[in-house]
């Protein structure tokens, strides 16, 4: 596993990917582009035998007290082997580092992976977005992370020596 910082040539992998793990909400490319060009986010690769496998991005405003995790997706073949925690903590180093206290995120009620991934970094539970993801009438679970505790509640993952800068 080998974790690199997004580029805008990584756009056509990253929306491949994005449209197969969210094949009913999935963000636009427009929107992805954004996402990845600008200096409030930073966007990390999963990269297996030369492809994307990965992906995910937070937004933390350099000297803001909060930041938010916005997406983070998984190939089906690629899941299980702490792919998507490497990707995750990677981005709560960096909203940490630029000076973040807490950090969120909303989850889908129906995805009790993703759920208890976070729940298991120290995320809590602070309320619901009814009907939040559309067009499917799933409530997005709201989630808190209090990034001054977190490091010193997780245990060290064998994942994170392939995070790369």
């Amino acid at each position: 596993m080998t974790l690199r910082a997004a580029e805008a040539s990584d756009l056509a992998d990253i929306m491949q990917l994005e449209r197969v793990s969210f094949p009913t909400d999935a963000w636009s490319e427009p929107m992805m582009q954004g996402e990845l060009a600008s200096p409030h986010g930073r966007y990390l690769v999963d990269i297996e035998a030369g492809g994307i496998v990965g992906y995910g991005g937070v937004r933390a405003v350099a000297g803001a007290a909060d930041a938010d995790i916005q997406t983070i997706a998984i190939a089906e073949a690629a899941r299980g082997r702490g792919r998507g925690r490497a990707l995750l903590r990677a981005l709560l180093e960096t909203a940490r580092e630029r000076g973040a206290r807490e950090i969120f995120l909303e989850v889908r009620d129906d995805n009790p992976t993703a759920t208890a991934l976070y729940a298991s970094e120290g995320f809590v539970e602070i309320g619901r977005r009814p009907r939040y993801y559309q067009p499917d009438d799933v409530d997005a679970i709201v989630m808190k992370l209090d990034l001054a505790a977190w490091p010193a509640g997780r245990a060290p993952a064998a994942a994170d020596a392939g995070v790369c800068s």
